[in-house]
């Protein structure tokens, strides 16, 4: 067998067993389909595309390596089993020696079982955020098609839509691409904007957009938002309270609520039989009429106050009070003696799955922390890496809720991330038998034994909201030129 066919039948081998537990998740005809759709070419060496996915994943849930220990970490554990000697990994490991001396500066391994970091660097840059977006919606149609039904609310499809920042290392290529803005020491640091549009009653990513910190949320959003269907109900923070986005998903037919902005003046139309109210909206602001958009818009208000809080307001283009009537809208949690859910969280307060999930991604899965890169092909790399990993993992806890007859979101992602990162070795080792029937399923059982503790009266802080920026320090500020890139209408 020549050369490259060895090295490439030895990696698909080591791919094969790195993610056996999202195996029937993300088989490799998804990868090529996406691939089709964002016209990138599949590859024909070691480091092909399917392959690099799996890295990308690999890179994200090992996020404390380096690039080269990623590399080398399935080879290892394999190596390490029992069954390894004599093995057709290690037969053609073994069997694919060069001939002939090599140059010092041959940047080819002589072990086919891996490949050289500079190699790999080259690889990632192939895959622009197309694919990754393309792979992201073909998994979430994939999911769709088992569990629709937990994904909707009274017939609508729920969409969470937010931003967040990410904080990267100070070189000059992530500088120049991304932007920066002050720490609050007078010095300036690399960052990049994260938005998501999520299926909030699973907290499954279903598109997202990696962009440079001068980009604003809004301008953003009005591409996420391109891709609305008639059914869907988009919750949004007061960030995106835009004429501009009210109409846009309006004429997709879609629905919006959003948490009301003190200064807009609405005209009152009607009091509904469930004490909210309809009003019309005419913004002062000419630019919408220029644009073609009409000059009102007809909203429903809801009011209330939670205790603690003072009072608030949510406005949404759901009118009909039968559709959602203002108790489903803003109810507190119920729980009984014994903890059990006896009525969940008003449909708004759901918005904050998506806050969750950033917490989670960034802190419990360690986006954030461990990035690597040094260009923005590899940022961008790691971060579709971690998308799709938080997206697998989540996928995972669904089929271990229904296998255990509980709500998803009552699972814990960090025992889910534990238990995964726990098995992985077993999984790489064990034959395809075992891993399949035996091994997956025990995986299912053991994140369905991790719960998240239900306190509907706590107060959890926004991920941001640190020691550190308490104490006015590496304050989140953008660029004074920036401050009224998204400004209310």
């Amino acid at each position: 067998m020549p050369h490259q066919d060895i090295r490439r039948h030895v990696w698909d081998q080591l791919r094969q067993k790195d993610f056996r537990a999202f195996v029937t998740l993300l088989p490799a005809e998804v990868v090529i389909q996406a691939a089709c759709v964002s016209g990138v070419p599949l590859g024909t060496g070691t480091l092909h595309l399917v392959n690099l996915v799996w890295l990308s994943i690999a890179s994200a849930l090992h996020s404390m390596e380096t690039f080269t220990q990623v590399l080398d970490h399935t080879l290892k554990l394999i190596e390490d089993g029992p069954h390894y000697h004599g093995s057709a990994l290690d037969r053609a490991r073994r069997g694919d020696r060069p001939i002939g001396p090599r140059g010092r500066n041959d940047p080819r391994p002589h072990d086919p079982g891996s490949v050289t970091e500079e190699a790999f660097a080259q690889a990632r840059k192939r895959l622009p955020q197309s694919f990754w977006v393309a792979l992201i919606v073909l998994l979430t149609e994939r999911f769709l098609a088992q569990h629709d039904a937990r994904t909707r609310f009274r017939g609508f499809r729920l969409l969470g839509l937010d931003g967040t920042c990410l904080n990267l290392e100070n070189w000059k290529p992530l500088r120049d691409h991304f932007g920066t803005v002050s720490n609050g020491q007078g010095r300036r640091k690399a960052q990049a904007r994260l938005v998501m549009l999520q299926l909030p009653l699973v907290r499954l990513p279903w598109r997202y957009e990696l962009v440079p910190i001068t980009e604003g949320e809004r301008t953003v959003a009005t591409r996420l938002l391109g891709h609305l269907r008639g059914d869907d109900l988009v919750l949004m923070d007061c960030g995106f309270f835009s004429y501009g986005l009210f109409w846009q998903v309006q004429r997709a037919e879609a629905h919006f609520a959003v948490r009301a902005m003190a200064r807009v003046k609405f005209t009152t139309v009607q009091t509904l039989s469930d004490g909210t109210h309809l009003v019309d909206w005419t913004p002062s602001d000419r630019r919408w009429r220029q644009e073609g958009l009409p000059p009102t818009i007809r909203l429903r208000v809801i009011d209330y106050e939670m205790k603690g809080f003072r009072p608030r307001a949510i406005v949404t283009s759901v009118l009909d009070p039968d559709r959602i009537d203002r108790e489903a809208w803003v109810g507190m949690a119920l729980v009984d003696d014994a903890g059990r859910v006896l009525r969940g969280a008003g449909l708004y307060h759901r918005r904050w799955e998506i806050e969750t999930t950033y917490f989670e991604m960034k802190e419990t899965q360690g986006l954030e922390r461990s990035l690597r890169g040094r260009t923005v092909e590899t940022i961008g790399f790691e971060v579709a890496g971690h998308v799709l990993l938080y997206l697998l993992v989540r996928w995972l806890m669904m089929e271990a809720a229904l296998a255990a007859g509980e709500d998803p979101l009552r699972l814990s992602y960090s025992g889910a991330l534990g238990e995964l990162r726990t098995m992985v070795p077993s999984l790489v080792q064990a034959s395809p038998g075992r891993a399949s029937g035996v091994l997956v399923p025990r995986l299912l059982s053991r994140i369905a034994s991790h719960f998240v503790p239900y306190r509907p009266d706590r107060h959890y802080p926004r991920p941001h909201d640190t020691k550190v920026k308490n104490k006015g320090k590496d304050k989140k500020q953008l660029p004074s030129k920036l401050a009224s890139s998204d400004a209310a209408a």
